[in-house]
């Protein structure tokens, strides 16, 4: 086991919420800190406030992992006689480093809006509005018989999924033929001398992002000195990525039951709803933190309700005129839940790697808003 650096949880980060997967507006990725220093102890925390800096601060940690991003605006100055510059300054100064995952996490597949959705019991879900769809390539590898599974687990770590089925491949057998030249130094055979080679043609479906580190992958375990491999692009068109998701609960409900129904699962102190309490709800759009930019698109997918926060007035006329209910769980309250997701999800990917290292979910964040 060795301790990851800070630029290996930006890879885990990467692999988790893609960076190339946020809004152009966003800033996401590595903030603060040095890349090349080690990341032992991890904290994961919505916001990037003086508490959580707090607590990191005082848990030892070396890396801070938020969703809203630590700096959002260009900053001109780094002046202690500013608050967001001032906490840069701070963590910079306790060797903290800082990632955030924002829009590419809300994107993300079981990222936010599927954490949500999850959490809501709102099944069968798809992106509310598209916004990128992967771009797929195939790579076949030949591999020695009896060699096949370590290289397979190896691609697997980046590759081999399919909608929701994941280790997906296919294997054929065949003969492979070689004759290794001067200077060689095969695994197998002869130099000089032709070689039949009982060999495995193990095939994958990558994204296009993912092919470097995928060929990077089969020929760090592959046992030949120069593997054979192709990559073929593909026509398949990837899965869908986009803000928010549309779904169906598995029962009819009501608005104002579906509200109380929203506030009982997040443990929300209070919701606020727009729209007839009795009108039957099926089908359901959300989107957590602050997604009224989504209300046509609701409206568009014929959803009975949209689940969000930070609702304006003017906003909550636009929905009745759509004939859209709306539930407000607050920007807090439909986002916090992703701290212990992505807690459990980096604990599982560390362990993947053999990484050595503590991950803490902030326990005390907290609404800005008091609900009586």
């Amino acid at each position: 086991m060795i301790t990851p650096k800070v630029s290996d949880i930006v890879g885990i980060v990467n692999k988790i919420a893609p960076q190339a997967l946020a809004e152009e507006w966003d800033n996401v990725g590595l903030m603060v800190g040095d890349p090349f220093s080690e990341a032992a102890r991890i904290m994961v925390a919505l916001d990037g406030t003086p508490d959580t800096v707090e607590a990191a601060i005082a848990h030892r940690c070396q890396l801070l992992l938020t969703h809203h991003p630590f700096i959002f605006r260009p900053l001109k100055r780094i002046s202690s006689a500013n608050p967001t510059e001032r906490l840069v300054l701070k963590a910079a100064s306790h060797n903290l480093a800082v990632i955030s995952l924002h829009t590419n996490y809300d994107i993300a597949a079981g990222g936010m809006n599927d954490l949500l959705a999850e959490r809501l019991g709102v099944g069968a879900c798809r992106p509310l509005r598209v916004t990128a769809a992967e771009e797929l390539v195939k790579l076949a590898v030949f591999v020695p018989k009896g060699h096949e599974e370590q290289v397979r687990e190896a691609l697997f770590r980046v590759s081999g999924v399919l909608g929701a089925y994941s280790d997906c491949s296919f294997q054929c057998a065949g003969t492979g033929t070689f004759r290794p030249l001067a200077g060689a130094q095969p695994f197998v055979g002869q130099v000089g001398t032709r070689e039949y080679v009982e060999e495995s043609r193990i095939e994958v479906l990558l994204q296009k992002r993912d092919v470097s580190a995928a060929v990077s992958a089969l020929i760090k375990v592959h046992p030949y000195e120069e593997p054979a491999f192709d990559l073929f692009p593909v026509l398949n068109r990837g899965m869908e990525r986009g803000l928010g998701r549309v779904g169906v609960l598995a029962e009819e409900t009501t608005v104002s039951a579906f509200a109380d129904e929203v506030k009982g699962r997040l443990g929300l102190a209070g919701v606020r709803f727009v729209g007839d309490g009795g009108r039957p709800v099926r089908k359901v759009a959300l989107c957590g933190g602050s997604g009224m930019s989504l209300l046509h698109d609701a409206q568009r997918q014929g959803a009975d309700v949209l689940v969000t926060g930070d609702v304006k007035y003017h906003e909550a006329r636009d929905a009745e005129a759509l004939g859209v209910a709306l539930i407000d769980g607050g920007h807090f309250g439909t986002e916090v839940i992703m701290v212990d997701s992505v807690a459990s999800r980096m604990e599982s990917e560390l362990a993947l790697r053999r990484f050595e290292a503590e991950v803490i979910p902030f326990r005390g964040g907290r609404d800005p808003f008091t609900w009586r």
